[in-house]
């Protein structure tokens, strides 16, 4: 029978059905045959209704809304001319200062797609023009706009929190130190990679006008994330907070928010949270029949009684959440693997939280690796003359820099739990 299901979505997925829909009706399917007509469509409803029925999961479309305020704001183009005034008399400067231009813009959206949208549209032609080979600067704006969901606020913190009752809280504080270091990686690879190219240093006054209109874009992040780790709000309110922050950095500071941008603000918030729902719908409903069958504890029993070390498991899982990862999107792996692997996580006393941000790295490898990452796609059509090719040949250094920073993290879980022994994350 399991056979059965996974060759069912297999081959789902392969005719182009979407996620929502392969999920969903493979689980009617199994409910009616084994709950019989009547009991299986009775349950569908009740199902939906306690999948998507949680005070935490009022954050999603909050965090989804604030992103698309600052989106249309135009905070990604300021957050740039900080960035490159800062660091551009470096070697590599404006490589180092689009890297980090995206850890910024990652705490304000906590989408890796908007991040890369909003940072590529901008810099692509910029950094092209100043004489960065135009691979290399594909590659480290795939891999920069991934670390919108590493450094929280971040989507699939949430749906891993709604999923395993882990706090939000925590996985967003847990979050931070992993994404600072891996932005600083990310960073000193570019920086080597075009070492060659240096350009004039901006003046002081140059710095202070472009940090004191990029000032707004760097304050919502630490409001929200200071609020949450000093206790003062909890995740949900935080977005709620930053909803109304970014309402307000929209309409007084920059002044653009019109009816027309507030209708698009509006439909691409219900779009994306639509999407994201009907997926987590979907695999709620099959986790109905999956638990009738005893999957997941099957899986839990055979990983334990099978006599090898925890960290060969720990591999294994790394490995299928690669490969799911090169055809799945990164809601679909989350709200279908979780439910599977957090008890065998649990079992081998691996901690949960640290676990949360190993599967978000992973996460990040499924937005660049090939043939569904969803930020190839993104930076294709920025530019419609680059190639998949040319993309994936600049993003691999940094898939490689991403996999030996699980291989560090697995060695200092400490690198993700400390933080959340500090403060008072609510």
């Amino acid at each position: 029978m399991n056979v059965f299901f996974l060759g069912g979505m297999g081959a789902l997925l392969l005719i182009g059905l979407p996620v929502a829909f392969t999920l969903g009706l493979l689980a009617i399917g199994g409910m009616y045959f084994f709950n019989g007509g009547t009991f299986a469509f009775a349950q569908i409803p009740i199902i939906s209704y306690k999948s998507l029925d949680s005070f935490e999961l009022t954050a999603l479309p909050l965090y989804v809304l604030m992103s698309q305020v600052l989106l249309v704001c135009g905070v990604g183009k300021d957050l740039y001319e900080m960035a490159s005034k800062w660091f551009r008399h470096l070697p590599g400067g404006l490589a180092i200062g689009t890297i980090f231009c995206c850890t910024i813009f990652a705490a304000i959206s906590g989408s890796s797609v908007a991040t890369a949208i909003t940072i590529g549209s901008v810099a692509l032609p910029e950094m092209v023009k100043r004489g960065y080979e135009k691979k290399h600067v594909l590659g480290l704006l795939a891999a920069g706009g991934t670390l919108g969901i590493l450094i929280p606020p971040s989507i699939p913190m949430i749906l891993y929190g709604n999923i395993t009752g882990v706090s939000v809280g925590k996985l967003f504080i847990a979050g931070i130190v992993p994404g600072i270091l891996l932005t600083i990686l990310f960073m000193i690879f570019a920086s080597w990679q075009t070492r060659h190219i240096k350009d004039k240093p901006a003046t002081w006054a140059e710095k202070m006008e472009a940090s004191k209109k990029a000032i707004w874009g760097i304050l919502l992040p630490v409001v929200v994330i200071g609020g949450i780790y000093s206790g003062l709000f909890t995740p949900t309110e935080a977005a709620a907070v930053g909803v109304v922050v970014s309402f307000l950095i929209g309409g007084l500071a920059y002044r653009n928010l019109t009816l027309k941008n507030l209708k698009d603000i509006i439909f691409h918030t219900v779009q994306t949270n639509a999407m994201i729902l009907f997926i987590m719908v979907g695999a709620m409903l099959l986790g109905y029949i999956m638990t009738i069958l005893q999957i997941p504890q099957t899986i839990t029993q055979a990983t334990v009684a099978w006599d090898v070390s925890p960290w060969l498991i720990f591999i294994l899982i790394n490995i299928v959440l690669l490969v799911l990862g090169c055809f799945l999107e990164t809601v679909s792996i989350i709200v279908i693997a979780v439910p599977i692997l957090y008890p065998i996580i649990m079992s081998l006393g691996f901690d949960p939280i640290w676990f949360a941000i190993i599967m978000v790295i992973n996460m990040e490898l499924a937005l660049i690796t090939p043939p569904v990452g969803l930020n190839l796609f993104v930076l294709k059509g920025i530019d419609r003359s680059n190639t998949i090719s040319e993309i994936v040949k600049g993003v691999y250094p940094y898939a490689i820099i991403m996999i030996l920073f699980i291989v560090v993290m697995a060695f200092f879980p400490e690198i993700a739990t400390y933080l959340t022994g500090t403060g008072t994350v609510k």
